[in-house]
This record gives C-alpha cells, sequence and structure tokens, in this order.
C-alpha cells in the first residue's frame, strides 16, 4: 500500500491549489454520511474521536480517523491528528495511507478560501486571523489565494504566540502583523477568520463592519462558540453540512434562541451550483465543521499528484 506522509501532502499540493478540485467536488455526486462523534475523555477533560466516510458511487471509498484532544497543547503536541485510508470501489482492498493531519490542515483552509471566494468582499483590506494554531498559517495562505489584502493581521491570547505566527508569515513576503487589541483588529477587517477552541465567543457583532465576512472553523460542539449572537443576526449564512447546525455551538445556540432561520442558512455547494453569484450588501458568516467529501476530493488529487511525481 502506497504511503503519503506529512511532508510528501505538502509537497504535492498548498491550499491555493486544491481550491478549484473542491468547487467540483461540492456540486459532486460524492455521498458523505454524517460522521460518527464519539467522545472518549471525561467532561473536564473532553477527548473527541470522530470518523468521517465518502465515497463515489463508482469509484474510490475514503475514511479519515480525527482525535481532537485539546490537552496537548500543554503538551507541545497537535491537538487534531488524523489519519486517511483511500479504498478501492472495486474491491475494498487499502490502496492508500495519506497523513490525515497534513490532508486535514490543507483541506480546511481550502474549503474556508472557496467559501470566502464566494462571499468576501470583492476588494478587501484588511485580514485579522484569529487563532495561533497550527491552522492559522493555513488560513492566512488560503485567503490570499482568493482575495488581495492590503494588511493581514494575526491575534491570539498568547501575543507571543501570534508574534512568533506574524514572523513566519512575514518572511513569506506577506503583509502580516500581531494584533494586540482583538475589539480594535475585529473593527478593521473586511474578512476576519477563526480557528480557535474557544467555548466561550470571542467575536462581537457589534465590531464588524456591515459588509464582513466572518468565517468560522473552531467550534465543532454544542458547548463552543467562535462569534455571539450579534454576528449571526441579519447576516448571510452558509455552511458546509447540515451537520453544522447541531454540532457547532455558534448556530445551534442562536438558533434555539430564534436569531436566525434554519430555512434561510445556505448550503456551500448550493452557492457553487447557482454561480455567477451576485453580491451581498451586508454580512456574510461561513460556518464549517468539516465535511468528508472534501477530504476525499484533496485525497484523490494527492494520489493522482503522487502518480506524476515519480
Amino acid at each position: 500500500m502506497k504511503h503519503i506522509d506529512f511532508d510528501a501532502v505538502h509537497r504535492l499540493a498548498g491550499v491555493g491549489s486544491l481550491v478549484e478540485s473542491l468547487r467540483r467536488a461540492f456540486v459532486s455526486q460524492a455521498v458523505s454520511p454524517q460522521r460518527a462523534h464519539y467522545e472518549v475523555g471525561a467532561p473536564d477533560r473532553p477527548r473527541t474521536l470522530l470518523l468521517m466516510p465518502s465515497w463515489h458511487p463508482d469509484g474510490d471509498i475514503g475514511v479519515k480517523i480525527v482525535t481532537v484532544f485539546p490537552d496537548n497543547v500543554g503538551r507541545e503536541l497537535p491537538s487534531v491528528n488524523a489519519a486517511y485510508l483511500l479504498l478501492s470501489g472495486q474491491t475494498g482492498q487499502p490502496r492508500v495511507w495519506i497523513d490525515g493531519r497534513a490532508l486535514t490542515l490543507l483541506r480546511t483552509a481550502a474549503v474556508s478560501a472557496l467559501a470566502a471566494d464566494l462571499l468576501a468582499p470583492a476588494t478587501p483590506e484588511v485580514l485579522l486571523m484569529v487563532g495561533t494554531g497550527a491552522l492559522s498559517r493555513y488560513f492566512v495562505e488560503g485567503h490570499l489565494a482568493v482575495r488581495r489584502y492590503q494588511s493581514v493581521l494575526i491575534w491570539g491570547r498568547d501575543p507571543h504566540k501570534a508574534a512568533a505566527v506574524a514572523r513566519d508569515l512575514s518572511a513569506r513576503g506577506w503583509p502580516v502583523t500581531a494584533a494586540s487589541d482583538l475589539a480594535a483588529a475585529a473593527r478593521s477587517a473586511d474578512v476576519i477568520s477563526c480557528a480557535t477552541l474557544a467555548e466561550q465567543p470571542l467575536i462581537e457583532g457589534r465590531w464588524l463592519k456591515s459588509q464582513c465576512h466572518l468565517d468560522l472553523v473552531g467550534s465543532f460542539r454544542p458547548n463552543m462558540r467562535e462569534a455571539d449572537d450579534d454576528c449571526m443576526r441579519g447576516a448571510f449564512i452558509a455552511v458546509d453540512t447540515r451537520d453544522a447546525l447541531e454540532e457547532s455551538g455558534d448556530l445551534s445556540e442562536p438558533l434555539a434562541r430564534g436569531v436566525m432561520a434554519k430555512d434561510g442558512i445556505a448550503l456551500l455547494g448550493e452557492l457553487i451550483a447557482a454561480r455567477p453569484a451576485t453580491p451581498r450588501p451586508h454580512r456574510t458568516v461561513f460556518k464549517s465543521v468539516g465535511v468528508a467529501l472534501a477530504d476525499l476530493a484533496v485525497a484523490e488529487q494527492l494520489v493522482e499528484r503522487s502518480q506524476m511525481d515519480v
């Protein structure tokens, strides 16, 4: 069985290079059942196991096994780890093992970049990245692949980590600086991307510009939130999967309070199918929790490129 390790994944693909294949994937016939979600830790020490299968009716089968261990931050280990297995749709035999963490980092950022390409202002000036974990660098790369920015701000609870991320990204020639005041940074931003494990809202709607695009990634449980109700009130909201409406506190809580209507929330695939999109005159929100068809699309592209890279 072929192996594509962490370094090979990054050699074969960048965030921007995956956007178009994902655009096609979200309007494809790929089957993606609701992911299996298990809490395997104690309430005061959450540990999560996710199983995410997807397949083409006449093609390959893929499944990703993911663990989310927030305590790993204190151990200087990744909070999210994963393995991806691609199997033959003809024989069921394993074909390729792919480093799931690398695949997830690229896929998650590329899906948000795709959503921003559909929803973000056409000529934004300021991008704010909230969070300093491994995903932050990928998200900046993805957003810069679909829009041009005069300035990119990085905010994190630990200012030293924010400064380190800003230095790393500045070294690529991008206009990136660390922000110390989250409210001020959010007020200046045209696009805000959040990738945190926050349980209480970090972003307040009263800070946002009228046409700001808000990209929310971190919340994958009902008790997790990155944005308050005011961020959702009156906004055009899209999701990668309907599962997000129940899995993420960013949506389940305001839905329960009647802040927005469930039938007014669009699927990313619907937006792609409706192209060309019309400009949105008000705030937009994209909430993702991860969908297996996107993993399958990235896995297949990695395999295709690996076959050419011999």
